[in-house]
């Protein structure tokens, strides 16, 4: 790939504008997308940013998150893209080696463009599920027996999932929150608190961001119940304009079959690609597509 004349650097506020047309160009001019300038300014401050430039003009960026510390931590692709006029010129083969340099665990979650997965597997990932971007009527669904909904503080939502996980969310739950239609929620089973969540969006994207259940005991399909109620509860507690909200779900989650059987469906998927498939567990997880 001809790789003259292009520069991969850091990027600074100064590139916000640049970003977003790329992002548009690609497609990604939602709210939390390349196009968002709150979006790309949290990666700035709790992540890393990088564009590609040639002869002096930006035609590319990417983004990680670190997630946790030490030899556990791993290293999530937020973001990837190259304006569809400078394809093919080794831009993303550039982002992505800087971006993941000196960095054994990783993960992301691939569109199903046909240069994704390649350039991904190249990097030492592999293809382990899909995830699915589901959508439907939250009415369809009901509070299971026990389970109540409360709303809380960002740093209380952080602190159960630092407890829980032993990684530190806050900065990425006070974004959430602060995003049009954000809340923090705590769902608890028989006044236990098992899941913390984010909830955000607009219009069709409004719903679960993100989701950590508490690890429990005893067998597995006692976890995999817990976990698909957490789910359906804080669905269910929604009261989305229209009464529709979206969620993204590893196919393989145990939430997945009763939104599935409620008339819920899937309009889009990515997939997970990791160096390891333990990073995310997909029975349990509920992963935000851009910061997992």
């Amino acid at each position: 790939m001809a790789v003259t004349n292009l520069d991969i650097r850091d990027a600074t506020a100064n590139d916000l504008d640049a970003i977003a047309e790329v992002a548009i160009a690609t497609g990604q001019d939602e709210e939390w997308s390349g196009a968002d300038p709150a979006y790309i300014g949290h990666l700035l401050a709790h992540g890393r940013v990088v564009v590609a430039e040639r002869h002096g003009k930006v035609t590319g960026f990417g983004a990680t998150r670190r997630i946790g510390d030490g030899p556990d931590a791993v290293t999530m692709l937020c973001d990837l893209f190259v304006d569809p006029g400078a394809h093919g010129r080794g831009a993303g083969n550039a982002m992505l080696a800087t971006l993941w340099q000196d960095t054994p665990r990783r993960m992301t979650f691939s569109s199903l463009h046909a240069h994704a997965l390649p350039l991904y597997t190249r990097s030492g990932l592999d293809a382990w599920w899909p995830l699915l971007y589901l959508g439907g009527d939250v009415r369809a669904l009901h509070l299971p027996s026990g389970w109540t909904v409360s709303e809380a503080r960002p740093d209380e939502v952080a602190e159960s999932e630092r407890r829980w996980t032993g990684v530190d969310r806050a900065a990425d739950h006070a974004a959430w929150a602060a995003r049009p239609g954000g809340r923090s929620v705590l769902a608890a089973r028989d006044g236990a608190v098992v899941a913390a969540a984010a909830v955000a969006g607009t219009g069709p994207e409004y719903g679960i961001v993100h989701m950590a259940v508490e690890p429990g005991a005893g067998p597995h399909a006692a976890r995999d119940n817990a976990a698909r109620d957490a789910v359906v509860a804080v669905l269910a507690s929604l009261d989305p304009p229209g009464g529709r909200a979206r969620v993204c779900l590893p196919a393989p989650h145990a939430a997945t079959r009763a939104l599935l059987s409620a008339g819920w469906r899937s309009d889009s998927m990515d997939v997970f690609m990791a160096t390891d498939p333990g990073l995310l567990d997909p029975r349990r997880s509920v992963p935000s597509p851009a910061l997992a």
